[in-house]
């Protein structure tokens, strides 16, 4: 319901997405048909909320290495997610992740639902990831050990000031931004973008979903971890959970537009990433998940 109402709003938006659902219907046909491959593009519809239709447009060899790419990241992401894991278990894991995709027999029980399965099976990720050029595996690599490290560090550390937030949004999202910029430069196909311009279409598509998820984040049980900076949000109210009460709702709004605002600072970076592009399917992998987190920041604003 929630994608349809969208679509309602913005009417123009209908036959694009349309013509990307019927060219990834035909990717689909193109889909190695080993069962490790089976597996990870099934996994990666089941775990991604928007991008896999993006996904699968994309020329062979470079779709193949992003699914591989966001499912690594995604399986990197339940780690840290699963709260249920002793941090003494959990920050060795995420060190040492990067290693982990090596292994075709490595695998470790966590998360719920389609996520535990994708941890118990990773090994169908792991054969899928060694069968890809080394300049995709290099990358993938390189962008796990970091986000890993960056995940581990921020495992006993709040998100205070606008510093931590934009490092915070950099570990978990900026480098996904470089990752791409790797893999589409290891394709052929692209020029290596710079990594300020990389990290801002991380962290616009980040601060979006942290943005839009507050209310279902403080109301989570047991309650996870929030990544609203205090800096930001204690201009208005005493406790950040205060800003979900009705009788708050004005300041709710002036800290809303004060989030929204900051986000909005990396859009420049993004038009300016997208503009260098030159593949026309790249282009269109990019632009689509930038679209719908502008417009939503847009219409939350007063």
């Amino acid at each position: 319901m929630g994608s349809l109402a969208a679509v309602l709003r913005h009417p123009d938006d209908l036959y694009p997405l349309l013509k990307l659902k019927m060219a990834s219907r035909q990717a689909e046909k193109q889909i190695p048909p080993e069962p490790h491959w089976a597996f990870c593009y099934s996994m990666l519809h089941k775990v991604s909320r928007s991008f896999a239709l993006v996904i699968q447009q994309l020329g062979t060899d470079l779709r193949n290495a992003v699914c591989i790419f966001y499912l690594v990241l995604r399986a990197l992401d339940t780690v840290e997610d699963d709260t249920s894991i002793p941090t003494d278990v959990k920050v060795p894991i995420l060190i040492a992740f990067h290693r982990h995709v090596y292994d075709r027999e490595w695998h470790f029980s966590c998360g719920t639902k389609e996520y535990k399965v994708l941890m118990d099976q990773f090994h169908h990720v792991s054969t899928a990831f060694l069968e890809l050029g080394k300049g995709y595996q290099d990358a993938i690599e390189d962008i796990t050990k970091r986000m890993g490290a960056g995940m581990a560090k921020f495992i006993c550390k709040e998100v205070e000031s606008i510093d931590d937030y934009d490092e915070y949004c950099y570990y978990v999202a900026g480098l996904v931004g470089l990752g791409l910029s790797k893999l589409f430069y290891a394709s052929g196909t692209e020029d290596l973008a710079p990594d300020s311009l990389s990290n801002s279409m991380g962290l616009f598509l980040q601060k979006t979903n942290i943005i839009r998820d507050y209310l279902e984040d403080i109301n989570e049980i047991p309650k996870c971890r929030m990544f609203w900076p205090r800096e930001i949000w204690s201009k208005y109210v005493n406790k950040l959970e205060d800003l979900k009460y009705e009788e708050n709702s004005d300041k709710a709004v002036q800290c809303l537009n004060d989030m929204v605002t900051n986000a909005l600072m990396h859009v420049e970076d993004c038009l300016k990433y997208m503009s260098a592009l030159r593949d026309h399917a790249i282009f269109r992998f990019c632009a689509i998940p930038q679209d719908s987190p502008l417009k939503s920041l847009t219409e939350q604003t007063t």
